[in-house]
């Protein structure tokens, strides 16, 4: 299990936001708060960044309602349906609709104007959540809420120059439907993803150390 991430520095974390926001150009960026303890998240309003994405339903309430009105908040860890109706009072968007039952949550639960990307399977990996490419059409005809982008967590790799192919084929996909938002990169891949048009990316580490 990780280690939690304490002891935060506004000075630190305000430094390495710029330095992040200068290379992703004008992507936004996230901030991945999954291993932030709830009383250290202050740290990052204070340092001049207030988009942040929680993996976990129950701790995306707890923060969210902590700090009212400090954050916007996103949903970036993998979907269970039965929690959607936890999630969509606190996120302003889910990044990571990849199943039929989500959809029926989000139409029960949400309206017309809920906002979401959908997880797209671009490596076709079978133990990794998402939607085939070949599939993303008929899901998207499916969704009663908002589809504005996609997201997508290619395969590990130690070179960030591995995940452009797949970061370039998410890209044409969001083309292909006409979707504006790509939520893809994370700390160790993220300025090649800024290259290939990520218009947001999900930063922990780099952000913190």
């Amino acid at each position: 299990m990780a280690r939690l991430i304490e002891g935060l520095d506004v000075a630190r974390v305000r430094e390495n936001a710029a330095r992040i926001r200068e290379e992703i150009g004008e992507a936004r960026l996230l901030a991945a708060v999954k291993y932030v303890p709830l009383e250290e998240l202050g740290v990052l309003a204070e340092a001049g960044v207030t988009l942040v994405g929680e993996n976990r339903a129950q701790d995306l309430a707890a923060k969210a309602e902590a700090y009212p009105g400090a954050f916007h908040w996103h949903f970036i860890g993998q979907l269970q349906s039965r929690k959607v109706k936890d999630i969509l009072p606190h996120a302003e968007l889910i990044h990571s609709v990849a199943s039929d039952s989500a959809l029926r949550q989000l139409e029960r639960h949400g309206t017309p104007e809920t906002e979401i990307l959908v997880e797209v399977n671009v490596a076709g990996e079978d133990d990794k959540a998402g939607i085939a490419p070949a599939e993303l059409g008929a899901f998207i005809q499916r969704c009663s809420v908002k589809v504005i982008g996609l997201m997508t967590m290619p395969p590990f790799a130690r070179d960030p120059e591995e995940s452009r192919p797949h970061f370039a084929a998410l890209r044409e996909l969001a083309a292909a439907h006409g979707l504006r938002e790509l939520s893809m990169g994370t700390s160790q891949d993220y300025r090649v993803a800024a290259e290939e048009g990520a218009t947001i990316v999900r930063i922990g580490t780099n952000l913190y150390e």
